[in-house]
């Protein structure tokens, strides 16, 4: 009974973001029902992980519908009629050739919030240029700013284009709507960019860039590895510590607790110092094991953690505490995020694979007992 319970959701099956947007509507408590391929890309399909470590699947049923069927279509736009918001994925143009485009779905809905998920956007010069994640934040100048002085830039996982810049701002967008249409009563299309949503993560970066506060070159900077207080360590087995030691109280109990003069390296925020600074912390944390630091720092104000791998991260007592993971059907997974204090989230299925049964569990909140017995028997649902 998430703060979502009474919204409902038509997913057009996509890659990446909207898969990611679709899941957090139903983590907190949307009923989103998934309208996937009869025959799907065998290429994507081998890129996937198998349906049960398909996290983002989680929490919604699925349908096949062969979309190029127009009974298929109409059958979506009798879901869209009912539907709060409808997800699609696909490039600019494509949903309109498949006759479920923001105009068509909107007149058998006024109300629906049409959200639209791509890298580059629905118009522009490059709308229907392919790209991943890796493109579309380096066209923003994101990936140029993340890396190693001397390094080439570091690729961030598929975080921060795909499911920063893409699921969050999609979901915020479609939300919004949701609460803008319930006043004024008008649905209206969510056109969420990627390249869009990671520049707005930047905001703060592009006003420091103008300021002249960042230097152009990666890995010189405050927060980018080139401060030795903000920094990643090796300790003597092989595994690593981070720091972020920015505020001088916190600088000042780091040093002390590795019994290391403050003079030996000066002003911290005094650029100069840094490199000299990298090397005397780096040969100062070589001396002990991660877990060895670890208890040194427990309870010590010093912005002090262990950098903890995918198996490590759940068994931390914090996020034990926390319940930040679960485990379900024996896969570990990030909760829902974030906490309702009234209406808590709620992971309410594993990723469900297309059976008949599935089908029908899924249409069953959409349309009657004759209505799905008059599709299948039309060949239109597989």
């Amino acid at each position: 009974m998430g703060p979502l319970n009474r919204i409902k959701v038509v997913e057009l099956a996509g890659l990446g973001p909207g898969p990611m947007c679709a899941m957090m509507l139903a983590d907190m408590g949307a009923t989103v029902i998934r309208i996937d391929r009869t025959e799907p890309d065998a290429d994507a399909a081998r890129r996937r992980p198998s349906l049960s470590f398909d996290l983002k699947l989680r929490g919604r049923r699925s349908i096949g519908l062969d979309l190029k069927n127009p009974d298929a279509v109409e059958c979506v736009l009798r879901l869209v009629e009912q539907a709060d918001a409808f997800i699609e994925g696909f490039r600019p143009g494509t949903a309109e050739r498949l006759g479920l485009g923001p105009d068509v779905c909107l007149a058998r809905n006024p109300k629906l919030i049409y959200g639209r998920m791509t890298g580059w956007g629905q118009t522009g010069p490059m709308a229907m240029t392919p790209g991943h994640d890796i493109n579309y934040i380096a066209i923003t100048g994101a990936l140029n700013a993340i890396g190693r002085r001397g390094q080439p830039p570091s690729i961030p996982l598929s975080l921060l284009g795909d499911m920063g810049g893409g699921s969050m701002f999609l979901t915020q967008g479609i939300l919004a709507g949701i609460i803008e249409a319930k006043v004024s009563g008008k649905g209206q299309v969510v056109d969420a960019a990627m390249i869009e949503g990671v520049a707005s993560l930047c905001t703060s970066y592009y006003g420091r860039w103008a300021s002249g506060a960042v230097r152009p070159e990666r890995g010189t900077n405050l927060l980018d590895s080139g401060a030795h207080f903000y920094e990643v360590y090796e300790c003597a087995d092989g595994r690593w510590i981070a720091l972020g030691a920015n505020e001088k109280k916190f600088y000042d109990e780091l040093l002390r607790r590795l019994n290391i003069d403050p003079f030996k390296i000066g002003d911290h925020l005094d650029r100069a110092n840094w490199e000299d600074g990298k090397k005397i912390l780096a040969e100062r944390f070589k001396t002990r094991t991660r877990d060895e630091w670890c208890e040194e720092f427990s309870g010590v104000e010093t912005c002090f953690s262990p950098v903890l791998d995918f198996d490590e991260a759940p068994q931390h007592p914090h996020l034990q505490a926390r319940g930040t993971f679960v485990s379900i059907d024996g896969i570990t997974q990030p909760s829902p995020a974030p906490r309702f204090s009234r209406t808590p989230s709620e992971i309410s299925m594993p990723p469900q694979a297309i059976t008949p049964e599935n089908t029908d569990k899924a249409l069953a909140d959409w349309l009657s007992r004759p209505q799905i017995d008059a599709l299948r028997a039309a060949g239109t649902i597989k």
